[in-house]
């Protein structure tokens, strides 16, 4: 077992990065969120992402030499073509644009186009809060939800981040997909070889299915079924509609199988600077109110005392930054194998 610092795992990850070809600058703006991101226990969209992200930049399907354009039509907007960047280091890149936007102009909205996957969207909505503003997220993805009475994958997997600060204490912050169960879930049942709820998935002809591989082959269920697909249409609508990005059906039906081609996805920053509405001490009361009247409610499961979304991957950032982490040894040692210095 090996046990990793924050920074260790920054510098790991950032050497990984420049090794094939990504600036400095942008190397650590990725490590900033993947690493954050396995500190949270989101392991699927932590470290064992660059791996993903440097096939795909030998592969061509991301530029490591992008540099993005940023425009600024007005005060609190700004219009951020990717250029086919790495998606990690965009989506810094534009959560620190709207942040300094709604410094000045109390909220911000930054849209991007010509994007590629970013990871997790709590690493983000935390770097908002601890900075003070509270701040909405969502991305489209590939297409992997049918429409309301249809079988045909058109629509993403959509997640919806949203974050609040709470000066002096825990964050509240929500990253959720909008399917029963993210798809990496159904690829580790798959790899596992064991079976899915059959609430998680159809087949490819819509019918619901406990078959992983069927499920691959297949689409995602939404939550909450019409109601959640028309959602995730909704933020494709906002994300990639209004930045002029790919949308529904016409981004990449499977960016694993294509490394090679751009993914061309739409993404939204939206960030609201909290300290023009309330003084600290005001909000961090309202925020721990808010903790005790969810903690009163009667658990349905002792052990399982109700919370705010997002202090579980708070509490275990808060484990990794002072005890360090220990990653999958085989993904690490990986990881060190792209970081080693070329020849």
């Amino acid at each position: 077992m090996t046990l990793l610092t924050e920074t260790e795992a920054r510098a790991l990850v950032a050497r990984a990065f420049c090794n094939a070809g990504v600036s400095s600058e942008a190397a650590d703006h990725a490590a900033t969120g993947l690493v954050l991101a396995e500190m949270m226990g989101i392991s699927t969209h932590g470290l064992s992402r660059v791996r993903v992200y440097v096939n795909r930049i030998r592969a061509g399907g991301i530029d490591p030499a992008a540099r993005p354009k940023i425009r600024a039509p007005a005060p609190a907007l700004r219009h951020l073509d990717a250029a086919n960047g790495l998606g990690p280091a965009i989506a810094q890149t534009a959560l620190l644009t709207g942040m300094e936007a709604a410094r000045h102009a109390g909220m911000a909205g930054v849209f991007c186009h010509n994007a590629n996957h970013l990871g997790a969207l709590a690493p983000y909505l935390w770097q908002a809060a601890e900075a003070g503003f509270a701040c909405i997220i969502t991305t489209n993805t590939s297409p992997m939800i049918a429409p309301t009475g249809g079988r045909a994958p058109m629509i993403g997997n959509n997640p919806l981040g949203i974050g609040i600060p709470n000066p002096g204490g825990v964050p509240v912050f929500l990253d959720m997909a909008l399917s029963v169960a993210a798809r990496s879930h159904v690829r580790a049942a798959l790899k596992e070889g064991r079976a899915i709820p059959e609430t998680w998935a159809t087949d490819a002809d819509g019918t619901p299915t406990t078959d992983p591989a069927a499920a691959m082959r297949g689409l995602l269920q939404a939550i909450g079924g019409a109601k959640g697909a028309n959602l995730a249409l909704s933020l494709d609508l906002l994300a990639a509609g209004l930045s002029g990005a790919r949308m529904l059906g016409a981004v990449l039906p499977n960016a694993d199988e294509t490394p090679d081609q751009p993914q061309g996805l739409g993404q939204m920053f939206l960030l609201i600077n909290t300290k023009m509405l309330l003084d600290d001490a005001a909000l961090h009361d309202r925020m721990e109110a808010a903790g005790s009247a969810i903690a009163q409610s009667p658990s349905v499961v002792p052990s399982i005392q109700p919370r705010l979304p997002g202090a579980r991957a708070a509490a275990a950032l808060w484990s990794a930054r002072q005890q360090g982490f220990t990653p999958n040894a085989a993904m690490l040692a990986d990881l060190r194998r792209l970081a080693e210095p070329e020849g």
